[in-house]
């Protein structure tokens, strides 16, 4: 499995950014009063990429060796990601004002950044860790 770990991988990283863009859109038209973001089709090809990508992590997971976990950064980033769907299902669903909508809108994407950040420095502080040297 390890022959395939640079191609899922890239798929991972592909679809995570394809998943992120689909709820901004979603998020965005939400914001904007459109109902189309909550009709079947479109939750459906959320659902199917989001299990695309849980997927390519497990997998990913399984091939990795256990010392990923020692810096911290892997469980952190999955911290983040519990904190980015309660903003998403708080975004699309549950909030009962716009205000708030807004507010979990704009965490989540705020969320979903550090989840980016996170992922690509092998880090828990993210892009941080190059701003501050």
């Amino acid at each position: 499995m390890i022959a395939f770990y640079p191609q899922i991988k890239q798929f991972h990283i592909f679809i995570a950014l394809l998943s992120g863009s689909l709820f901004a859109v979603r998020g965005a038209f939400v914001l904007l009063g459109a109902h189309w973001p909550q009709s079947l089709p479109v939750k459906w090809a959320s659902y199917a990429i989001d299990t695309a990508l849980l997927t390519a992590a497990l997998m990913l997971l399984t091939i990795l060796p256990g010392a990923v976990f020692a810096n911290g950064w892997l469980i952190f980033k999955l911290i983040l990601l519990v904190i980015y769907v309660v903003l998403g299902v708080m975004t699309m669903r549950r909030a009962k004002s716009r205000r708030e909508k807004v507010l979990c809108y704009v965490g989540a994407l705020l969320t979903f950044a550090a989840i980016y950040s996170v992922a690509r420095a092998h880090h828990p502080l993210g892009f941080y860790t190059w701003w501050a040297g």
